[in-house]
């Protein structure tokens, strides 16, 4: 079993660096290689399992941060790929996705300023957006470090980096709030409304 780092077709952005782009996919790139690492580690200490047991336990305690800090950012770097003047970058008020971001929140407005006020959550973590397939429901959640507070088994729609990584490059701590109004600035809306077609179709099957 090996991770690959994924590639992704980042073009200038508004208000995000490239360097701050440049330094944060190398972060990701870690975690790919750390993920493999730990599998190699485990598998090659499972040959003696009595004698390494407490070291393999720590090291899978270990894998689900190295895991799902790989997995948050494809996700989140997917969401910033192609071409920022294009009409991708606008919500289709219309969609699927907007409409059920309507029944839930009331209207797409509400729902926004609600994940914004999440994503500021004292502490490091990722604002996400999840369809829960078995009740036909989106949530918000606040996710703290790469992996403690996700939700089993939903899909994640939109997931927003909220480690000082992801902006200290171009804003100071106390200006986080405007990270937040650029990544959305940058957000590539056709790509979050894919993944929740995606995920609704794949309940019916």
């Amino acid at each position: 079993m090996t991770f690959t780092e994924k590639k992704f077709n980042i073009q200038k952005l508004v208000d995000i660096s490239e360097n701050s782009i440049t330094e944060h996919l190398k972060l990701y790139a870690g975690y790919v290689k750390h993920s493999n690492l730990i599998i190699d580690k485990i598998n090659s200490l499972s040959a003696d399992m009595d004698t390494n047991s407490y070291t393999i336990g720590e090291l899978q305690r270990r894998f689900g941060f190295e895991f799902d800090g790989m997995r948050n950012h494809e996700y989140y770097f997917e969401q910033l790929e192609g071409d920022v003047t294009s009409t991708d970058r606008a919500i289709d008020l219309n969609s699927e996705f907007a409409t059920k971001i309507t029944e839930t929140f009331g209207s797409f407005e509400s729902w926004l300023a609600r994940f914004k006020a999440l994503a500021m959550t004292r502490g490091i973590g990722w604002a996400i957006l999840y369809y829960d397939p078995e009740t036909d429901k989106i949530l918000n959640a606040w996710i703290d470090e790469q992996h403690l507070g996700h939700l089993t088994s939903l899909k994640v729609i939109l997931a927003l980096d909220m480690w000082e990584h992801s902006y200290m490059l171009d804003y100071v701590p106390s200006e986080k709030k405007k990270y937040v109004e650029a990544f959305f600035a940058n957000l590539n809306w056709k790509c979050v409304t894919e993944r929740f077609s995606k995920a609704v179709s794949q309940k019916s099957q």
